[in-house]
């Protein structure tokens, strides 16, 4: 992945989390400022009532005005017009409470004008059911003769435990947020250990390539000395040591292209060749390997207009690659099959081999980078596993389509469909 498309991701997960949370916070802040306005006004009501029955129960008047002050959010005093009876107070709370649905601890005080305190204090608790005794604390109110006093000492709780479904959305939003910063960290990660990898595979395969190069020349100059030529073993030896090193080379060439890939889009010098003569040039630069192996390779190339664009050194690797897995993964006389097709928007490269074939669970692999079929009895194999992946790679490149098809015991079939 990409720097740019792991700041990308970054950026807008962060302004999609930062919405979603402003998002939250308002329609939590939005529930909760109703749950109060709805809690206050029941109180009012509920409280108004208790005071008209109680100047009922009296046979007096209601106080016309002020029947309700609210001290403070969770302390409101009632006006009576004259002295009140505790019990009766305490059933009308209870009573008028309950119709308002108001299910939350209260305690209540009377004003004594002989004492000028707030006198017969109790306490209701909703969860333990019962009334408690207390005495009577509560804040005095100077403006009224006659009054009561209700605090509600747990109304925060109990406004917050009607929003529970809100809180719990919330905590599980903040979860969310927590594992993305988590998640973002390790891809941060494990991108720069990547790199770090990357940097390290290229810095090393380009080491490589200055001893390759000496021991090309040394062994170039072993096979032209007339004293070399003259030993049948020294000969072989230092051919052997020539095939090997241009093999070292090969894979160490393989890994930068690779590596060259994955640090920007393969850059494509697109150019007008016939594909037939490519194939051609290339069978014949493998007939020499092929016959060592007592192998056989035949061609139809029967589309009538060959004549594709593309990038020609991609082109004649991938071919090379698909011919060099059918000469590697062969435990028989190799045939190799190369057909063209002509077709209506794009020009069809089918490659066949009768090799040791691939099991069907691995198929959808064999793209991947580094991966490996099991070769089961075929020991001799040696590779990275980056030829196919190099393949797929090229042909996305190039907006080719490509598939394989096999069958163990029975060969391997790549099909091209390569766009005019």
């Amino acid at each position: 992945m990409k720097n740019r498309t792991i700041r990308n991701i970054a950026i807008l997960g962060s302004l999609a989390i930062a919405g979603v949370i402003s998002v939250q916070i308002y329609w939590i802040n939005q529930a909760l400022n109703l749950q109060q306005k709805q809690f206050q006004e029941g109180v009012f009501i509920s409280l108004k009532r208790v005071a008209e029955r109680i100047s009922e129960y009296n046979q007096m008047d209601s106080p016309a005005i002020k029947t309700v002050k609210q001290i403070s959010s969770d302390y409101y005093i009632v006006n009576i017009r004259e002295a009140i009876d505790a019990n009766i107070l305490e059933l009308y709370l209870c009573d008028e409470f309950d119709k308002m649905n108001i299910q939350t601890d209260y305690e209540y005080a009377i004003y004594d004008c002989a004492s000028e305190k707030m006198v017969y204090g109790a306490y209701i608790s909703f969860e333990e059911k019962e009334t408690k005794i207390r005495p009577g604390d509560l804040p005095k109110y100077d403006e009224f003769i006659y009054y009561f006093g209700v605090n509600f000492p747990k109304r925060t709780s109990y406004l917050i435990a009607g929003n529970r479904l809100w809180i719990f959305f919330s905590g599980l939003l903040f979860l969310t947020v927590i594992f993305f910063v988590y998640a973002l960290n390790i891809i941060l990660k494990q991108k720069r250990l990547s790199e770090l990898q990357k940097e390290f595979i290229n810095n090393m395969t380009h080491e490589f390539k200055t001893p390759i190069s000496t021991i090309l020349i040394a062994s170039d100059a072993l096979l032209e000395d007339e004293v070399i030529k003259n030993k049948k073993d020294l000969s072989n030896y230092s051919q052997i040591i020539k095939e090997q090193n241009e093999r070292l080379n090969r894979q160490v060439e393989k890994v930068l292209q690779i590596t060259e890939m994955e640090r920007a889009d393969i850059e494509l010098k697109k150019e007008s060749i016939r594909l037939h003569e490519s194939i051609k040039s290339i069978t014949s630069s493998v007939e020499i390997k092929l016959s060592k192996q007592q192998g056989e390779l035949m061609t139809n190339l029967a589309a009538e207009d060959d004549l594709i664009r593309c990038d020609k050194l991609h082109l004649t690797n991938i071919i090379y690659n698909v011919i060099d897995n059918a000469l590697k993964y062969s435990n028989k006389k190799t045939k190799i099959n190369i057909e063209t097709k002509q077709l209506e928007r794009f020009l069809q490269l089918t490659i066949t081999d009768n090799g040791i074939g691939i099991a069907e669970e691995h198929i959808a692999n064999v793209s991947r980078k580094f991966y490996r079929v099991p070769t089961g009895k075929v020991h001799n194999v040696k590779g990275f596993g980056l030829g196919l992946y190099y393949v797929n790679q090229v042909c996305k490149a190039h907006d080719w389509q490509w598939e394989i098809k096999s069958k163990i015991g029975k060969g391997t079939s790549i099909t091209f469909k390569i766009k005019k």
